[in-house]
């Protein structure tokens, strides 16, 4: 899988501002545990636990999910919590996800947008995620580890 795009789409109206995101590693693969940073500035003071978030999940044209999540179920479902204060208050604001990106999506380009609000109704969060899942792609090997050799069929039979 590799992060084509990760825009923030909020405007002036948003409570999370300034914000900026790094994925670590920066090409993930399925299955496995990818860092999530973010990095912003907070207008006003938000209890995270009532942050709601509106993901809609499209492969191609074709809309596979549409489905409201509190955050911190949201981030249970792919193995992360809230760290740190659930009621930050307002001024600079960092987070890190640890998320285990699951295993049964589909082999394809998928678009994820985020919406999130606040227990109060004030927009949060907006972002367009574009992701490619293909076959060709494969995870970086081990730091100091050669990547494993791939044998063709004509080198398996002599």
């Amino acid at each position: 899988m590799s992060i084509h795009l990760v825009e923030d789409v909020s405007d002036a109206t948003y409570v999370l501002d300034r914000l900026d995101i790094t994925w670590t590693p920066a090409r993930p693969w399925l299955g496995h545990q990818v860092s999530w940073e973010m990095n912003g500035h907070l207008k006003e003071s938000v209890d995270l636990t009532r942050v709601t978030c509106n993901v809609v999940m499209k492969f191609g044209p074709v809309k596979m999910l549409d489905r409201n999540y509190r955050l911190p179920d949201l981030l249970e479902g792919v193995g992360a919590s809230l760290p740190g204060d659930p009621r930050p208050p307002a001024g600079p604001w960092r987070q890190t996800w640890n998320l285990r990106l699951p295993e049964a999506v589909p082999v394809a380009e998928h678009r994820i947008l985020l919406r999130a609000r606040t227990g109060l109704g004030r927009n949060f969060l907006a972002l367009d995620i574009a992701l490619d899942f293909n076959r060709r792609s494969r995870p970086a090997p081990p730091s100091g580890r050669a990547a494993p050799r791939v044998l063709h069929a004509q080198h398996l039979h002599g």
